[in-house]
């Protein structure tokens, strides 16, 4: 499969959804269901343009700690103008895939990944890892998307399936969701919270999630399964054109659950 490249052009597009306002309900969940404490200690893996990072600093204080990796350098380079959180610890950031911690063993209350699991080959490996990273009792929380339950509204059903058919072709696994509560019980967790989060735009707003990831997917899909630049660029300008008529729906799957 091929991957997005998360060059400094991706990376502020991202930065840029995540600033969205759905995306930021998705986070207020996300710290909901982890409900950090004073102290702990947390790993964001994929830790991506910093926002979650920041916001659980702020949450665990100046006695916590706060570590955030990605395979991104450009990525690093945004989290990294958020490394200063007032009342909490200093963000600490490193180069570091899923699958090679650079920390050593039961080093984190809470390790969290959300949107990353998606792009990772070994799945086991990668959670054999946050285990070993976790001290007993400590909990992960895992957030990725089942491309499968996207509903976007088009005037051509067909090229919206081609499309989208080639756009998962940047992910290991597009469905991941479907098959990781059983990935986390073979690597010797239990689950203790399970949730969907909703993503739905409705009416074309520049300002949603959405709109920011028709111009991600156009940029990617010339050139697989078939789609050229041409039919990228008439797919986005369609779904652009709708108006009032837009409508957009994609769940995220969230996970918690502890190494004991």
């Amino acid at each position: 499969m091929s991957s997005l490249e998360f060059d400094p052009e991706v990376s502020r597009q991202i930065e840029a959804m995540y600033t969205t306002p759905d995306v930021v309900e998705q986070r207020r969940v996300v710290r909901m269901a982890l409900a950090l404490r004073p102290g702990d200690r947390v790993l964001d893996v994929g830790v991506g343009p910093g926002l979650l990072a920041a916001e659980m600093a702020g949450e665990v204080g100046p006695d916590g700690r706060v570590c955030g990796v990605d395979i991104s350098d450009s990525m690093l380079a945004i989290a990294g103008t958020r490394a200063d959180v007032p009342g909490g610890p200093t963000l600490e950031l490193e180069a570091a895939s899923a699958a090679r911690l650079p920390y050593g063993a039961e080093n984190f209350d809470v390790v969290v990944s959300t949107q990353v699991f998606e792009y990772v080959d070994d799945v086991a490996g990668a959670l054999a890892e946050i285990r070993r990273v976790l001290r007993p009792a400590g909990r992960v929380l895992l957030l990725d998307t089942d491309w499968g339950s996207i509903v976007w509204r088009s005037n051509d059903d067909a090229r919206m399936a081609r499309v989208l058919k080639a756009f998962e072709e940047h992910l290991q696994d597009p469905h991941l969701p479907r098959s990781l509560g059983e990935a986390l019980d073979k690597a010797g967790f239990t689950r203790t919270h399970l949730q969907v989060i909703p993503l739905l735009n409705v009416g074309y707003d520049h300002r949603t999630y959405s709109a920011g990831l028709i111009d991600i997917v156009s940029a990617f899909v010339p050139g697989h399964a078939n789609i050229t630049a041409a039919e990228a660029e008439a797919w986005a300008d369609e779904l652009r054109s709708q108006g009032e008529s837009y409508f957009f729906s994609l769940n995220r799957y969230l996970f918690v659950a502890s190494a004991i």
